[in-house]
């Protein structure tokens, strides 16, 4: 057996630890490169996801502002086209902060429309109902409840008679819950013309506020029982129509637009008819959306007044996708006269 000597032995030793050394430093090496192509990994993934993400956003939000765009673009035509409705209709007949409701031929059919823009977050309601009396000054009312479900922002009574009621001592007196509203045929109202006359509109908000609300007719004394027109005889018949409207909380932010086509004979505007569509769900206006001004550029603020002496409006609208970046709220405002109401 060969034996080695001390020297051998100690290179030997030397060897076999600089191959120990060298095989460990291959490892460690292979696990550095592994982690930094993991790492190399992770953050071209991460940009990848945060440029799709970044462009997603980009492309909704132009694409919110392009459906606003266009929504005002055809909302400020059909609003300077506005004219009377096919039943008689004054031509604007709701002009709220979030709703407006106007009639305008917005197909060109050469029929006009009942065209209403909305925000989601408001909801609106009507209910008609109808009575009558058959004794000379007689009274008659109509009683509604339980209207209303979110924040009342508005309330109107559009009231109209038919009857023996064509002098000036011949009138209807026309009260909410006890209180009176006014007189209305005092003047320009027929005798039994078995159609309805004397259309008045008043705001009754106040009223309402609790839910509950009761309309009142009165004929004066000079009104007689003298019209055949319709079954059975009677002296005076009225027509209330109450709408209303309300915010709903955490409703939505859309902004819609409903259209009722004239229908029957004589002609209406059935509610339940109304065709409604969306043009755009990323509305976030605190703002009001409609404003209402007169001939002298004033802002009108009051009913009846939004009514009766508007002549150009202001539509503004802040469109966002994304409510916690308010920083990217983008606004759109246009300016529109109401051509057929600027004369008046």
């Amino acid at each position: 057996m060969r034996s080695f000597t001390p020297l051998e032995i100690i290179k030997s030793n030397r060897k076999y630890k600089e191959s120990k050394s060298l095989t460990g430093f291959t490892l460690i090496e292979t696990l550095v490169t592994i982690f930094i192509l993991a790492l190399i990994i992770g953050v071209v993934f991460g940009l990848i996801v945060f440029l799709y993400r970044t462009h997603g956003y980009a492309w909704e939000e132009s694409q919110a502002i392009e459906e606003a765009r266009r929504g005002i673009e055809a909302m400020t035509k059909e609003i300077r086209e506005a004219r009377t409705g096919e039943d008689g209709s004054y031509p604007l007949e709701k002009a709220e902060d979030k709703q407006i409701v106007f009639y305008s031929d917005i197909d060109n059919d050469g029929r006009t429309e009942k065209v209403r823009y909305f925000l989601g977050t408001v909801n609106s309601g009507i209910l008609i109902q109808e009575c009558q009396t058959d004794s000379g000054g007689g009274t008659c009312s109509v009683a509604f409840s339980n209207f209303f479900t979110g924040i009342l922002k508005s309330a109107q009574l559009k009231v109209s008679v038919e009857g023996d009621l064509d002098r000036s001592a011949e009138y209807v007196t026309v009260s909410v819950d006890g209180n009176n509203l006014g007189n209305i045929c005092q003047i320009g109202c027929s005798h039994c013309a078995g159609v309805w006359q004397g259309t008045t509109i008043y705001d009754v908000i106040s009223q309402a506020q609790d839910n509950e609300i009761q309309f009142s007719a009165d004929a004066s004394s000079a009104v007689g029982y003298e019209c055949p027109v319709g079954s059975p005889n009677h002296s005076m018949k009225a027509r209330f129509e109450f709408s209303w409207e309300e915010e709903i909380i955490g409703a939505g932010n859309e902004l819609k637009k409903g259209i009722i086509e004239p229908t029957g004979s004589p002609i209406e505007y059935p509610s339940e008819q109304e065709n409604i569509s969306f043009l755009t769900s990323y509305v976030r206006n605190a703002p009001p959306i409609f404003e209402y001004f007169d001939n002298q550029g004033d802002k009108i603020e009051e009913y009846p007044a939004r009514l009766i002496d508007t002549k150009i409006m202001k539509v503004y609208l802040v469109v966002n996708v994304n409510p916690n970046r308010p920083l990217d709220n983008y606004e759109l405002e246009s300016y529109v006269q109401l051509r057929n109401l600027k004369e008046e």
